[in-house]
């Protein structure tokens, strides 16, 4: 299947996200563990940039320097290494939602964020999963542990909107507190519903955890070009950003796509149609066939393909996400007995490759293999967003403007100091 048009990405960034932005700094200097919440099928499109800034500064500041930030003089290190409540300064990034991804891929990428990201702490979790729940929240206490004369520790969580932070919060509350713990954080599937930092919340008694909830942080400007065309897609997909910005066909004909590259023998589209359907090529052509699976006609016996690609977009986001999820990780060869050449797979939506002889492999071998197409895809979106920081491809019309007149204000100011020291030398 081609890859599909793509529409230009919107911008979505309420009052209540800039506000947050400015609060970050203030947030951060009273914060020991930071969990940054990201969609485990976008593990790299839903990193946000402006909160790294943000994020690696307050490392910075507690004497945990990274390759990307200028280190302070050793004294500031010594002093304010301390943080809020002790010497933690830990930042754990949490990838939700782990059960609409496949498992096979799990400890490869694990082992590829280890590799280019040594200083996070990657943990997969699904609110559906216990164990998960369970492992972070002992993840957290033993945190907590390692520093026994500090009072209590303060965890803040943050990430972009509708990746699950409220729901996670309920969860380690439920897990962390013994007995009957009624549900402190309203949830809801639509992005933006969290406007506010939430009151200090209870994970744990002993030692004593507190957790602050945030408003989700959507990018100011998701890009220019087809990256940024691409970006905002996949988070509408995910419900990250409003679906009413969008096409709704036109999210379906991507969705396709992705569907295909997950798994090219038998998409997860394939239980909706007729028995012995093929992959589709085109999103026309498979609406019109799941309207007619699914009834949905207009008067005169007209098929509703918008109709049919709402309801299809919300089934691939609960019980389809689960199928594409469950695809193994050797593919099932065609009714003929052979594989397409060239065949392109994927994991998630952010990882995409060209099968070759490495991956015909088991066990380790192939586990080594996925990490090893990882680690390129994972070197090619760091490369990009560098381009595109240098470019200024991601930078917005408005940004720019407001650059520029910030620069200009900058330069009167500039003469006008200059003028004034000349008048009075003078």
């Amino acid at each position: 299947m081609p890859f599909p048009a793509l529409p230009s990405a919107p911008s979505w960034f309420p009052g209540h996200m800039n506000r947050f932005t400015k609060q970050l700094p203030a947030l951060l200097s009273r914060t020991d563990v930071v969990l940054e919440l990201r969609d485990s099928r976008l593990p790299l499109t839903s990193i946000n940039n402006n909160l790294e800034g943000a994020i690696n500064k307050w490392r910075a500041e507690r004497g945990h320097h990274s390759t990307h930030v200028t280190p302070l003089s050793p004294t500031a290190s010594r002093t304010s290494s301390l943080g809020y409540g002790g010497p933690i300064c830990e930042r754990i990034v949490v990838l939700n939602k782990r059960d609409f991804v496949p498992e096979w891929g799990i400890e490869p990428f694990r082992r590829a964020m280890k590799a280019k990201f040594p200083d996070q702490t990657v943990h997969f979790a699904s609110c559906n999963r216990p164990r998960d729940i369970k492992s972070l929240s002992e993840m957290l206490v033993n945190i907590a542990k390692r520093n026994p004369h500090a009072t209590e520790m303060n965890v803040l969580v943050i990430g972009m909107p509708n990746v699950g932070k409220s729901t996670l919060l309920n969860s380690l509350r439920n897990m962390g507190i013994s007995g009957r713990t009624p549900k402190a954080l309203q949830t809801s599937s639509q992005p933006g519903h969290t406007r506010a930092i939430s009151t200090r919340l209870k994970l744990s008694e002993d030692p004593l955890v507190y957790s602050y909830d945030s408003p989700g942080v959507m990018l100011p400007f998701l890009g220019k070009g087809d990256r940024g065309a691409e970006r905002g897609v996949k988070l509408a997909l995910i419900a990250g950003i409003k679906e009413s910005l969008y096409d709704i066909e036109g999210l379906v004909a991507y969705l396709l796509y992705r569907l295909n590259v997950l798994n090219p023998i038998t998409p997860a589209y394939l239980t909706l149609l007729p028995p012995g359907s093929r992959p589709c090529t085109g999103a026309e052509d498979f609406l019109e066939q799941l309207a007619i699976r699914l009834n949905m006609l207009l008067r005169g016996g007209e098929k509703d393909t918008v109709r049919a690609a709402k309801w299809f977009v919300e089934w691939w986001r609960h019980e389809g996400g689960l199928v594409s999820a469950s695809v193994p990780e050797n593919l099932p060869a065609e009714s003929d007995g052979t594989h397409a050449p060239l065949l392109r797979r994927g994991w998630g939506f952010d990882f995409e490759w060209t099968v070759d002889a490495s991956m015909n492999s088991t066990g380790g071998g192939f586990d080594s293999a996925v990490q090893m197409k990882m680690e390129e895809c994972i070197d090619e979106t760091m490369r990009a967003a560098s381009e595109d920081e240098r470019s200024g491809v991601g930078i917005s019309t408005t940004q720019e403007r407001k650059r520029s007149w910030q620069e200009k204000q900058t330069m009167r100011a500039a003469k006008s100091k200059a003028k004034f020291a000349a008048r009075k030398a003078a």
